[in-house]
C-alpha cells in the first residue's frame, strides 16, 4: 500500500447498517483543486439511509445499479485543514471547516477525507466540532426549502411538520429568523424542545390534527409528513404553499403528481424538494449559528466504529435533532 494508513466506514453493498465494516485505508492524498481535511465529527442524515439501502431505487442511478459507487459513505463533517492543494484559494493549514460531502462523493465517515474547496465554509467559531457536523445537510435543506421552494415571508403563518427531527428544528429557527409566526407539529415529548427552539405554538399530533382544524397557513413544510396532499391543501391558506421534504414513499409520490395538478389548477401551490449542496447557503448559516439565531440539536453521539448503530437508531426515527458521530 506504501502510503499512511487511516480508518473508515467501508460500505461494499446495499443493506442494512450491519453491513458496514470499520477498516483501515490509504490516507488521501488532496488533488490540485483540493483540501484535506482531519474530521473531527460527522453526523447523520436521511441520505445516509438511502445510500446504505439502495432505496428507493431510483436512487441506485446516481449511486450504482448494483452496488455502491462511494465505498465510504456520511455527508456531514466538520475537522481541520491539515493540507491544501495548489490550486486552493479559499483556505489554509490550520482553517477550522465544516461542510456537506453529498454532491462530491461522500466519505465523511473516516478520519480524512480529500474534497473540493466549495464543499465547505469555515466553521462557526461559537460551535463545537460536533455541533457544527450536525449543521451542513440538515440545515441547508430547511434553508432552500423554505426560501427557494416556499418563498417565506415575515409576518407569514409557517407550519412545521415534523418540527423536532434535523431539519425540523433547524427549519423552526430559520423560518423565525426571516420573522414568520411558527408553529411546530411533534408528539408529546419535543413539545418543550420545539418551544426552546422559538416555535410560536406547537401541535402535538397524538392530541390533535392541524389538518382538520379551521386554521390556515401561508407556508406548511412537511419534513415528516404522513398526510395525503388533498389534507395539507385544506390547511393552506388561498394563494398558500405546501413543500414535501421527507416522509412516507407514497406522499411524495403525491406531491410530484397530484401536488403539480393542484398548482398548475389553482393559486395553492404544492411540490416536493430535493436539497442540493451549496456554499454560499453553508456561509449564509454559518452567519445564523454565529449570530445566535439558530443552534444545532444534538440527541445521541457515537463513535466511528459505532456508526452501524447510529444508523439503526436513527433510522427508526424518532431522533431529537440530530445523530452526531464523534471520530
Amino acid at each position: 500500500m506504501g502510503g499512511e494508513i487511516i480508518k473508515a466506514i467501508i460500505q461494499k453493498k446495499y443493506g442494512l447498517p450491519d453491513i458496514l465494516e470499520l477498516k483501515e485505508v490509504e490516507k488521501p492524498i488532496p488533488e490540485d483543486n483540493q483540501v484535506l481535511v482531519k474530521i473531527h465529527a460527522a453526523s447523520v442524515n436521511f441520505g445516509n439511509l438511502v445510500l446504505l439501502k439502495g432505496e428507493p431505487f431510483l436512487a441506485r442511478l446516481a449511486f450504482g445499479l448494483h452496488r455502491p459507487k462511494y465505498s465510504i459513505p456520511g455527508g456531514d463533517m466538520a475537522g481541520r485543514v491539515e493540507a491544501i492543494g495548489k490550486d486552493v484559494k479559499q483556505f489554509q493549514p490550520g482553517d477550522e471547516v465544516f461542510g456537506d460531502l453529498s454532491g462530491c462523493g461522500w466519505g465523511s465517515f473516516a478520519e480524512y477525507v480529500a474534497v473540493p474547496e466549495n464543499a465547505l465554509a469555515l466553521k462557526p467559531a461559537n460551535l463545537s466540532f460536533e455541533e457544527a457536523a450536525a449543521v451542513p445537510m440538515a440545515a441547508v435543506t430547511a434553508l432552500q426549502a423554505l426560501r427557494n421552494k416556499g418563498k417565506i415571508q415575515s409576518g407569514q403563518n409557517v407550519l412545521i411538520q415534523g418540527a423536532s427531527g434535523g431539519v425540523g428544528s433547524f427549519a423552526v429557527q430559520i423560518a423565525k429568523s426571516f420573522g414568520a409566526e411558527v408553529t411546530a407539529v411533534c408528539s408529546t415529548r419535543n413539545v418543550d424542545i420545539v418551544q426552546s427552539l422559538g416555535a410560536d405554538h406547537a401541535i402535538d399530533y397524538t392530541k390533535e390534527d392541524f389538518t382538520k382544524k379551521t386554521d390556515q397557513y401561508n407556508l406548511i413544510l412537511g419534513v415528516n409528513g404522513s398526510h395525503p396532499i388533498t389534507a395539507y391543501k385544506r390547511a393552506l391558506s388561498p394563494d398558500g404553499i405546501f413543500v414535501h421534504v421527507g416522509g412516507a414513499g407514497s406522499q411524495m409520490f403525491q406531491a410530484m403528481t397530484l401536488g403539480q395538478l393542484i398548482s398548475m389548477t389553482g393559486r395553492k401551490k404544492m411540490g416536493s424538494f430535493l436539497q442540493r449542496s451549496n456554499q454560499m447557503d453553508l456561509i449564509s448559516m454559518k452567519e445564523l449559528l454565529e449570530a445566535g439565531k439558530v443552534k444545532p440539536v444534538i440527541d445521541r453521539q457515537y463513535k466511528l466504529s459505532d456508526v452501524p448503530e447510529a444508523l439503526e437508531y436513527f433510522a427508526e426515527g424518532h431522533a431529537q435533532g440530530k445523530v452526531v458521530i464523534s471520530v
